[in-house]
């Protein structure tokens, strides 16, 4: 009986953890399709997001972050279903959906980079009663996955669409999401206090990557090419973002020995939605946008009962 009592505020939790992306997503699709923001808008805002507020947000994140306990078996399992996910996504757009090289790490992308910071902390508290795995998980996606990515949309960018190394090491120095990532490590690990007045600006901007980014990916909805991107394909990056990517997490869980509190952790963060980083991303790099944000809505909505079913059925024990 307890268990069963216990599954209703659960299921509330999960939807409260939902309802500001839906509700900010609506206010950005309303505004562009009344006339508030213009054609420009969703360009505006997401490069305002890429260049300013998510550089900012990502440099607070990591800065408080230690890579002490980086390694462990439940960071091993998350991440195995990460690259599994991810490389599977990019290998068949190309074949399958007939994509183009610069656009197949968006693809792989959609597929495998989940949203852990407005939606997995929420949830994670909620669901899991902490945020220390989810911790892990940022600085798996910001350290390892989002230079290769990235890596691949610099290369994309070329001209000649071949990949420099002198190229690859000043990446950093022209790409401000890895530069704010690199120093908030640097931060963290020297242990250097960010002044009063930076650290307060910071804030600020940090703020609003969440909210801008949103109202950008509503905004971006309405326009006709939104809604071209063909429905199979989104609902191949929703089966492999959604019950694949957990699926494996849960494997190779399994075969680690993980504790249930540990599986549970693995599995939820696992099946949460794509990052609204994809669309971010696919729009600075002017590839896939429209079917970054279709996944980024199918996802996000569909996860709200996939969640679910994964705690009712890997629920507290």
């Amino acid at each position: 009986m307890g268990a069963c009592d216990d599954r209703w505020p659960r299921a509330m939790s999960l939807i409260s953890a939902f309802e500001p992306i839906w509700i900010l997503t609506a206010v950005g699709y309303a505004c562009r399709r009344w006339g508030l923001l213009g054609e420009a808008a969703a360009s505006v805002l997401g490069r305002f997001v890429f260049h300013l507020a998510m550089p900012a947000a990502l440099f607070l994140a990591l800065s408080k972050m230690s890579l002490t306990h980086f390694a462990n078996r439940s960071l091993i399992a998350f991440a195995a279903s990460t690259v599994l996910v991810i490389g599977t996504g990019w290998l068949v757009a190309g074949p399958l959906f007939g994509r183009k090289s610069g656009e197949r790490p968006i693809w792989g992308m959609a597929a495998g980079y989940v949203n852990s910071a407005n939606l997995g902390i929420p949830i994670a508290q909620q669901v899991l009663g902490s945020i220390s795995f989810l911790a892990e998980v940022v600085l798996v996606q910001v350290l390892v996955v989002t230079p290769v990515i990235l890596i691949a949309l610099d290369r994309h960018s070329d001209p000649a669409g071949r990949v420099r190394l002198r190229r690859i090491a000043s990446l950093p120095l022209r790409n401000p999401v890895i530069l704010a990532s690199v120093l908030g490590v640097c931060v963290a690990e020297t242990g250097v206090r960010t002044p009063g007045f930076a650290a307060d600006s910071l804030h600020l901007l940090a703020s609003a990557a969440v909210p801008v980014a949103l109202i950008a990916l509503g905004a971006s909805l309405h326009r006709e090419v939104a809604v071209t991107a063909a429905r199979a394909e989104v609902w191949v990056i929703a089966a492999l973002k959604l019950a694949v990517q957990p699926g494996i997490a849960l494997l190779v869980g399994l075969a680690l020995g993980l504790a249930h509190p540990q599986l549970l952790a693995v599995v939820v963060c696992a099946g949460l939605p794509t990052a609204q980083n994809t669309f971010i991303f696919a729009q600075e790099y002017g590839v896939a946008s429209a079917l970054a944000s279709r996944a980024v809505m199918v996802t996000t909505t569909l996860s709200l009962a996939t969640l679910a079913a994964a705690v009712a059925l890997l629920g507290p024990r």
